[in-house]
Parts: C-alpha cells; structure tokens; sequence
C-alpha cells in the first residue's frame, strides 16, 4: 500500500510489526499475530524489504508497508565455517541494529506510531512507546558452552531494552523449543508465552497421498539441498511436490509432468490443504515449519540447515521427544529416510494451543487507553 494521508487523527492505537529476513518463518508466524491486532481494533503497519514483506502484503494488501533494510545476514555453503562467517558479519549486524533504531525514532514521529512489535530485530525499541520482542529463542545454542554464555548475555542486552517479551511456545509441560524457549533464567521483562501460532487453520485430512518438499531457508543451503533431492526424486515412486518458498516469484507451477510438480510459492491456503494432504513430508528445521505442521496435524521428516545450530538443536530435541523424525543433510537418502520415517514410533502432542488472543488484547487495550484516555 501506497504511504499517502496515513496521519489521519484516529482512535485506533497505530501498531508498527516488523519481522526479521533470516527466513520467511518470521514473516509467516507474524500472520496471526497481526490478523489478532485488526480484530482487537488496532491499526497496523509493516516494515522490512524483500521476500518477507511480499508475505505480508499478499495476506494484509490493505497494510502500509514502510521500507526498512533488513540484516541481510549470508549463511556459509560449509557447515563448518557456518559460525567463522556469521562472526565475520557481526560488525555489519550491529551497524544495522544502530540504523534501525534511528529509523524508529523518525518514525514514531512521522507516522505517529504507537507501539511496536519487532520479530527479533534487536534495534526496534523505544523508550516513548510499548515495544514488544517475539522470539522463540531465549537461550541460543552455539554449540560452545562458553560462546553459549556470551550470546545469552547479548541476546538479553538487547532484549531487556524492551518492554516485554512474547515466545511463541507453551509454558512447561507440552512446549516445543525446549530449552531455547524455556532457559534456566528469564530476560529481566515480562515474559508470556503466546502459544504455538501457526497461519493455517487446524484441520485433519484422513486420505493422504504424496511426497511434499518444502524448501524455504537460507541460500545457498537451500539450492544446494533441492539438487540432491531433486536427483534422488528419479527413481521414488508416485508424484513428487516441490514447493520452494521464494515469495517473490509467482505461484503457478514452474514444473508440471506425471513425476514432479514445482512451485516457486504458493499462497497460504494452497500450501495448507497440501501439507494437510501429503502423506510423506520433507522439510526444514525452522520453528514456524514446525508450528505449522502441528497445527496441520502432520508428520514430517525434518533435516536441519547445515551449521544452523537452533535448528540442530530442535532437531536433536523433537526427535528425542518423538515428535517428528529428524536426520542430517549430508548423506541424505530419500528412500531410506522415508523407510525409517514408517517405522518411527511417532507421539501425538499435546492438544494444541494456538495464539493466546488474550495476551493480543490485553495489550491492545491497554495502549489504547494510554492514546485515548477519556475513551
């Protein structure tokens, strides 16, 4: 949407939700959370650049959409040179932490916002108004204990900058990230879990049939992952879907023949009913990907991005509480990974809990007694 006559005077609190590019997984899990704030009579607006910012605007068109430059954080194609590069890129991290708040100052003035909702970009706080952070990852695991320690400090540096933080997990029992949503110590902010927040609405297909790749996630592991698939889909039997996960190409099928049908994107409701529908699964490790596939009901084979240490860690951790099965992309094997995935004595989750709307509106109310406080 066009940013024209937006500072029209108002009753509605002006929420700014800003999602992080280091995969789609951000954008996609912030589709409820903004579908809650309309219901709960917010005015929203969206940030970002690239592939996450066209989710939104295909699932929000009448959303303005303000330009921000994201992290742009390159991953390694060596698993063992994954955290030697994201050092190397640390330097540009912070300057785009420093940026995007300076940015948010001119903002709140511009566009009179009056909370944010940042999707683990670290920058996007202020002291005038709410702002609240979304991650799923409290601790982080490096896969160093030491380095463990320093980018814990780091993350809750930043984060206690904030007013709040927002996890999308269940409290205790039953959660899914395990012990990145629930560390030994708190950040120093209020802490409530939202639940596990998916896009798709819950629904249970018995029929199913079909192999579904879905192939979102950073380059180049994501292409280099797709052409060992895509040589091993040769020999499999029945009809293979490709699904890559890059939004900003168009949603008609790139490939269509009795073995493989590939799609660049597909919108949300297409995706829904085909993951519903699938009888086998391959998929990445993110943490939207797997809230999605709970709230489809659905089993999977997940295969973490290589040197993608929270991702290896779900893995390691969902496999271990059976609720998906897991294994490495070095050395895949379709039919073997399909053949173990059969035999794998799945447990059903607890009964889902998706996004917490209370915690949506209690929020929103409140700020909107804060804008209007005759109202």
């Amino acid at each position: 949407m066009i940013v024209e006559n937006i500072n029209k005077i108002g009753i509605s609190p002006r929420i700014l939700v800003v999602p992080l590019d280091w995969g789609l997984g951000h954008a996609t899990r912030c589709i409820p959370i903004i579908n809650a704030l309309y219901k709960w009579g917010a005015e929203v607006l969206v940030a970002g650049e690239g592939a996450n910012v066209k989710i939104l605007e295909k699932t929000h068109p009448n959303t303005v959409i303000l330009p921000l430059k994201g992290y742009r954080v390159r991953y390694s194609r060596h698993e063992g040179l994954f955290m030697l590069k994201m050092a190397l890129q640390v330097p540009k991290i912070i300057s785009a932490i420093k940026q995007e708040n300076n940015w948010l100052k001119d903002v709140i003035k511009q566009y009179r916002i009056d909370a944010v909702i940042s999707d683990n970009r670290f920058g996007l706080y202020n002291q005038q108004i709410p702002a609240v952070f979304i991650t799923h990852q409290l601790y982080i695991d490096t896969g160093t204990e030491w380095f463990d320690r320093l980018a814990q400090k780091i993350n809750y540096f930043f984060i206690n900058k904030f007013s709040a933080c927002w996890v999308p997990d269940i409290k205790g029992h039953g959660n899914i990230a395990g012990e990145l949503s629930h560390p030994k110590k708190l950040p120093q902010i209020p802490v409530k879990y939202i639940g596990i927040i998916s896009r798709f609405k819950v629904s249970r297909i018995e029929n199913k049939d079909g192999l579904l790749i879905l192939l979102s996630g950073p380059e180049p592991q994501r292409t280099l992952f797709e052409k060992r698939l895509l040589q091993q889909i040769k020999n499999h039997p029945g009809v293979v879907t490709l699904v890559r996960g890059l939004p900003l190409k168009n949603g008609k099928a790139v490939i269509s023949n009795d073995k493989l049908v590939v799609y660049d994107h597909l919108a949300a409701e297409e995706l829904g009913e085909l993951i519903g529908r699938s009888k086998h699964i391959i998929a990445r490790c993110g943490y939207s990907t797997i809230m999605d596939l709970l709230a489809l009901g659905q089993k999977a084979i997940l295969v973490p991005t290589p040197g993608q240490t929270e991702q290896q860690y779900l893995a390691k951790h969902l496999l271990e509480n059976k609720l998906f099965f897991t294994c490495k992309q070095q050395g895949f094997d379709l039919d073997k990974a399909i053949a173990s995935a059969e035999k794998f004595n799945f447990v059903s989750p607890e009964p889902l809990v998706g996004l917490d709307e209370s915690v949506i509106r209690d929020w929103v109310s409140k700020i909107a007694s804060q804008v209007n406080p005759s109202q």
